[in-house]
């Protein structure tokens, strides 16, 4: 086991840290304060392949291992997590479906055009009724002929504001929500499907969170993922890959943090010393150090074990709990350290404790990953 990042990765962390510490660091501030999504930035990082990161090349895609989309997720997060999550979510959820599930002909509609972010993507679960219970979605798509018609409304779609395309998960017989479930490709420009108002969010205030509303959106029968009734299959696997990106960038916020917390633990003056030579900063510091790098390797664990072809889905449960856990207790751990300066909004130590706290609800809340965890844990012959 070689704990030495290869030159590759070191290539890759430099790039987007450098991307976005050029591009996102004067406006992260300004795009948090006023909920708005960057699509200035956003028409730069088209053409260097951030919305295809692991997407085939054939597509037009990057195909990152997914160590090197971990660090690059990491990285944007790091300066501005809702541009992170804006790219996690295209690649994890919104392209991954299709380049796994897809047949060529899917593939070839749609990649080309999500792969250079002409299309931003989205993966459509949530509803009022339904979020961690897959099975309690009430959106239902009806054979039409060659088509399904849809009807339902999904709530917080992350990248909804934006997405060109988007993933729906339906039910075809709602008397059996379970074995007819389907995932369906959806386009914005679709007669039917509409854009809600962006929710007014604690953190990650610069992803354009939306409902979606489906009202007679017909869409082609060839639309649909897989076979009727592969819906609760894909979006497992979906939710698997998903969540290696939300550690990443969970993992990103805490570094944040972190970082900015040794910076000022130097340059804060009490006593007539920097803080930093207080036990009990020292003890916080340690703590997050020890934390932070604790994430890292179970993160870096998962994606080797998807890399290497082998089931992941516990792994990136204990990636994504972990995670979010470390960046919602070094978030909090970096207000303190920064005193009163951390509860104000000209510190960066502010926007990271609101954005981090997010990460231990979506692509699954950490009860939901317990019980992953645990189902394998109790699986496992012993």
């Amino acid at each position: 086991m070689d704990f030495n990042p290869c030159m590759k990765h070191t290539m890759v962390r430099k790039a987007v840290r450098m991307f976005a510490e050029a591009e996102l660091a004067p406006i992260a501030h300004d795009i948090d304060r006023d909920a708005r999504f960057p699509g200035e930035v956003v028409e730069k990082m088209r053409p260097l392949q951030f919305f295809g990161l692991q997407t085939a090349k054939a597509y037009g895609g990057a195909e990152m291992d997914s160590v090197s989309y971990a660090i690059a997720v990491e990285e944007l997060s790091r300066v501005s997590a809702a541009v992170g999550l804006c790219i996690t979510v295209h690649n994890g959820v919104g392209i991954f479906p299709i380049e796994r599930f897809g047949t060529d002909e899917q593939k070839r509609r749609f990649l080309p055009a999500m792969t250079s972010g002409e299309r931003i993507g989205a993966f459509c679960l949530t509803e009022a009724n339904a979020g961690s219970d897959a099975g309690g979605v009430e959106t239902v798509a009806v054979r039409d002929g060659d088509d399904y018609v849809i009807n339902g409304t999904k709530i917080f779609v992350t990248n909804g504001g934006v997405c060109g395309t988007a993933l729906i998960f339906a039910v075809t017989d709602p008397a059996s929500p379970q074995k007819s479930a389907g995932v369906f490709v959806v386009e914005r420009d679709t007669p039917g499907f509409t854009v809600g108002e962006i929710e007014d969010l604690c953190g990650m205030r610069a992803n354009p969170v939306s409902s979606l509303f489906l009202e007679n959106c017909r869409v082609p029968a060839a639309n649909l993922l897989g076979r009727p009734g592969d819906g609760i299959k894909i979006g497992l696997a979906t939710l698997d890959t998903g969540r290696i990106g939300i550690a990443a960038q969970a993992l990103g916020l805490a570094q944040a943090a972190f970082e900015d917390s040794v910076r000022y633990s130097k340059e804060r003056q009490q006593f007539k010393k920097p803080i930093s030579s207080f036990q009990t900063i020292q003890n916080y510091l340690a703590d997050m150090a020890t934390e932070i790098d604790a994430a890292r390797l179970l993160l870096y664990r998962a994606c080797a074990i998807k890399d290497a072809g082998r089931p992941f889905g516990a792994e990136s449960a204990m990636a994504k709990l972990h995670c979010s856990a470390t960046a919602a207790r070094v978030t909090n751990l970096a207000v303190q350290i920064h005193g009163g300066y951390g509860y104000s909004k000209e510190y960066g130590v502010e926007r990271y404790f609101r954005d981090a706290k997010v990460t231990e609800i979506y692509e699954g809340t950490s009860e939901v990953q317990r019980m992953v965890i645990a189902r394998a844990v109790l699986s496992q012959r012993t």
